[in-house]
């Protein structure tokens, strides 16, 4: 009994020992109130696998202010990816237990529940990884940047920092790159592909839209309504451009290519959308299958 005992206090301390290191070490967010960042963590970690792989590294990015965003892609990237952002202080509690008992009762991760301040916190700091540290941090550093920054100023740097394709960094890149129009011009049908793809950048074209990026669309484009977005933050200056969006820079396969009609029968009428009270995270679905002759 005391050599359990024993034990659990050793555990106790060793873990509590692994939580104050953790929090010692996160990052000083307050930078970002007057600083944009030049580059993330997932940056960094995209380089490396190409490195890894021999192939040449590439970065399109421009950094543009928030005012210079689409209010339609504002909309469309609320919708697809955290419609409380505004209500929230970093972490939405209720989509977070609601994914705990989804996954609980499949028995495996099955629905995430990150919210856009979360994602932020990954992208600039952290890694895909699923360890649990990882997220504890993800998590702290959530309300950390809710504490320290705007929410309009959380969403800028989201906005402009997220991965949009294979190289293709923040909305300005991804404008340019799939409809050769600046992040400002972007209407909606435009706004709900790129949001739409935002659940796998690498898989998912804008300017080839599969099946299932052109339902996700019809679902996003269906409640842009009902968000709000953020307020304008005040002025900061611009980060330096480290790639610049131009021809030597674009997918060539994919520049300001117009988006095709999907072939015939490829699409099917929507599919009934989810109900209201459905989370914001838009549910994978299964590809659509071909119209019977």
């Amino acid at each position: 009994m005391r050599g359990l005992l024993h034990a659990l206090v050793v555990a106790a301390a060793a873990g509590f020992g692994v939580l104050v290191y953790a929090y010692l070490t996160l990052p000083d967010v307050r930078v970002l109130a007057t600083t944009n960042p030049t580059a993330t963590a997932f940056m960094e970690l995209r380089a490396a696998e190409a490195a890894r792989e021999g192939r040449t590294v590439r970065r399109v990015q421009r950094w543009v202010p928030y005012s210079h965003i689409s209010p339609a892609l504002k909309r469309a990237v609320l919708v697809a990816e955290d419609a409380a952002f505004w209500d929230h202080e970093g972490i939405d509690l209720e989509q977070l237990r609601e994914s705990m008992r989804v996954n609980w009762e499949q028995g495996r991760a099955v629905r995430g529940a990150s919210t856009i301040t979360q994602q932020l916190a990954k992208n600039l700091y952290l890694s895909p990884s699923r360890n649990p540290l990882r997220k504890l941090r993800e998590l702290v550093i959530a309300r950390r940047l809710e504490a320290a920054l705007p929410k309009a100023r959380i969403f800028e740097i989201y906005l402009n920092v997220i991965e949009w394709g294979d190289g293709i960094w923040g909305a300005e890149a991804a404008a340019r790159t799939y409809f050769g129009i600046p992040a400002s011009a972007l209407n909606a049908e435009q706004a709900a592909l790129l949001a739409g793809a935002i659940i796998n950048p690498r898989v998912l074209n804008p300017a080839r839209p599969t099946a299932r990026l052109r339902r996700r669309q019809h679902i996003i484009l269906s409640r842009m309504g009902e968000v709000t977005p953020p307020p304008p933050v005040p002025l900061v200056a611009a980060a330096p451009e480290t790639a610049p969006v131009d021809e030597a820079f674009r997918p060539p396969d994919i520049v300001a290519t117009p988006i095709p009609d999907a072939p015939e029968g490829e699409v099917a009428a929507p599919e009934p959308l989810p109900p209201p009270d459905a989370p914001p995270d838009i549910p994978a679905e299964p590809p659509a299958q071909p119209a019977t002759p």
